[in-house]
């Protein structure tokens, strides 16, 4: 004779009770875990506080800066910038660097990318870059102010950096952090000054924003 069982409805009710159970260990024992482990990379994060990179404008060429149309510029300059990794443990990945030249708030350049790399503790690097502009629309007033900036003898070009960076500590890799460099580069200017490249006389310190 074969038996049949059933079970009854206080049995299922508390099969379905220790299902419930194991699914609220689970869910702790994951968000305990994934909590211990943001507070690890956390503390870790505050120990070694990483700091900003430091950018410096060692060199800037203008060899061009002259309008082809009532508002339209050609340029070209050549700069070149060193950059330095100050922390002795994190590493930076820099990634789609690119390079452009301003003056009084206008671009004057067109932009040149830089190839991404990996910047070690407490490393340094140099950039250099051939910054390029044909036939860019300017304000009318450009003519004015660099008439201006020949009569003072002086001529101010903004150089800047942006990209992104990624930090490095052993093994892991942060996200993606916007980067944005300005260096100030300063010429002799005016009437005088020989025919050939304005050349800064000597390198200026960028400011860092990340």
């Amino acid at each position: 004779m074969s038996q049949i069982l059933i079970k009854s409805p206080k049995h299922c009710g508390k099969q379905g009770l220790n299902i419930d159970k194991l699914y609220k260990k689970l869910f702790f024992l994951f968000s305990t875990l994934f909590t211990t482990i943001l507070s690890l990379i956390l503390l870790i994060w505050l120990i070694l506080r990483p700091t900003k990179p430091d950018f410096s404008l060692k060199e800037a060429e203008i060899y061009q800066l002259n309008l082809s149309g009532p508002h339209l510029l050609n340029s070209s300059i050549q700069l070149t910038i060193l950059s330095k990794n100050p922390n002795q443990k994190v590493g930076i990945y820099y990634d789609e660097l690119q390079v452009y030249a301003a003056y009084k708030g206008q671009q004057i350049t067109t932009f040149t990318s830089l190839p991404h790399f990996y910047q070690g503790h407490e490393d340094s690097n140099l950039l250099t870059a051939s910054l390029v502009g044909v036939g860019l629309p300017v304000a009318p007033s450009f003519g004015y102010e660099v008439g201006r900036d020949q009569t003072a003898g002086k001529l101010v070009v903004n150089l800047k950096v942006n990209g992104q960076l990624r930090w490095k500590v052993g093994t892991w890799v942060s996200g993606r952090y916007r980067l944005n460099v300005n260096c100030v580069a300063v010429t002799a200017f005016g009437p005088t000054i020989p025919t050939g490249p304005l050349t800064t006389k000597q390198g200026a310190q960028c400011s860092t924003s990340i």
